[in-house]
């Protein structure tokens, strides 16, 4: 790409950034983010295709010789955390904020689609694009798979901005690199009296506590040390009166594992330590689980076929830390093999901080890789299809 090409494209790139940043929406309420989108595809001449979705936009490139489908996805919603950036183009919608990075996903995929858009007739295959809603509330992937638009699809690739990895740098690898996301909702039965004669009441408090206590030994002592995983109780409420036991808690929080064998032993362990406390002190404790995610596992020969192109390209590949954090990507890669990167973007702050921000130079270098990328999937495909 020509210097002034380059430069004309990075500004564009980073106008439709800016324009998604100042206008955040939460999942489910992606409604101008999807018009925007669909207006920016329509200008450039890429084709919609309507897979009744309620917010999210699915395009496509490609095709005009038939030959192998891959999709390519962008998360596009935004939370409701208050923006203190101070930035020009900071979010105009109070309690709202692209503090994930998606404003960036979806600038970046979308000038893949720009570049892929200017040598169609050469692609061997089809490329879709995934502009997908509600990933914050892990809910939109399953919506785009239940549409139909995962339909044919031979493999999927998808990224997330890291602020901790420098611009020109992407983390590649094969196997777990994000988390599966399980919520847990407690709810212990007590009985309520005063509190200067707790005995006659059965305080849901004091086992409440001996609960939270005992489930920080699961990951000490039933988590080998070559396995991971993470139990976080995060919320306890109980209680209306300093004089006063009440007669039900409440606390909830997260469980995080990269391996499915462990997650199915780590929530086996909860469960029975909920029962066993309840048991001990005459109460009664209910377990609701909120299943997330599962673990984002990478394809290893998708892995190495994104270093090689990633390195034509000039990135930098650096061999990523997993994070425990959740991505509903992980319900594309039960669909189909794939890849799910993370772009470095060289943010002061990390995601979900209400300062988060991203180096917009990192926009063009997203772009350039999932279009190279693309093009690299479709031969290797055709390639293996007329092997057979």
């Amino acid at each position: 790409m020509a210097s002034l090409q380059a430069e004309a494209f990075e500004r564009q790139l980073v106008a439709i950034r800016r324009q998604l940043h100042e206008n955040p929406e939460l999942s489910h309420e992606e409604y101008e983010t999807s018009a925007s989108i669909r207006g920016w595809l329509a200008d450039a001449g890429i084709r919609i295709v309507d897979y009744n979705l309620r917010t999210g936009v699915i395009a496509e490139v490609g095709g005009a010789h038939g030959g192998p489908i891959i999709a390519i996805r962008a998360d596009i919603d935004a939370l409701p955390i208050q923006e203190e950036t101070g930035l020009p183009y900071a979010s105009r919608v109070p309690g709202r904020m692209h503090a994930c990075g998606h404003d960036f996903h979806t600038a970046a995929i979308l000038g893949a689609a720009l570049l892929l858009k200017e040598r169609e007739q050469e692609l061997p295959g089809t490329v879709r694009f995934l502009f997908q809603p509600a990933e914050e509330k892990a809910q939109g992937a399953v919506q785009v798979i239940a549409s139909g638009a995962l339909e044919g699809v031979r493999a999927v690739f998808g990224m997330h901005n890291k602020p901790d990895l420098p611009v020109g740098t992407i983390g590649i690898k094969a196997g777990p690199i994000m988390a599966a996301a399980d919520g847990f909702a407690v709810e212990v039965e007590g009985r309520g009296s005063h509190a200067a004669v707790p005995e006659a009441g059965l305080d849901p408090i004091v086992i409440a506590a001996h609960m939270v206590t005992a489930l920080q030994s699961i990951v000490s002592r039933n988590v080998g040390a070559l396995e991971s995983a993470v139990v976080s109780v995060t919320r306890l409420n109980s209680g209306t009166a300093w004089n006063v036991i009440p007669d039900k808690a409440v606390f909830d929080g997260t469980l995080r594992t990269f391996d499915e064998g462990v997650r199915v032993k780590v929530r086996d362990r909860f469960d029975r330590i909920i029962a066993g406390v309840a048991e001990a002190f005459e109460s009664r404790a209910a377990v609701r689980w909120i299943a997330g995610p599962h673990a984002v596992i990478n394809d290893a020969a998708w892995a190495q076929q994104a270093r090689h192109t990633a390195e034509s390209i000039g990135l930098t590949v650096v061999e990523p830390v997993p994070s425990p954090a959740g991505e509903d990507f992980a319900f594309y890669l039960k669909e189909a093999p794939g890849l799910f990167v993370f772009l470095g973007t060289g943010g002061p702050k990390e995601w979900h901080h209400p300062a988060f921000d991203v180096d917009e130079r990192a926009l063009p270098l997203g772009a350039s890789f999932f279009a190279a990328l693309a093009q690299d999937a479709l031969e290797r495909l055709t390639e293996e299809s007329n092997r057979k």
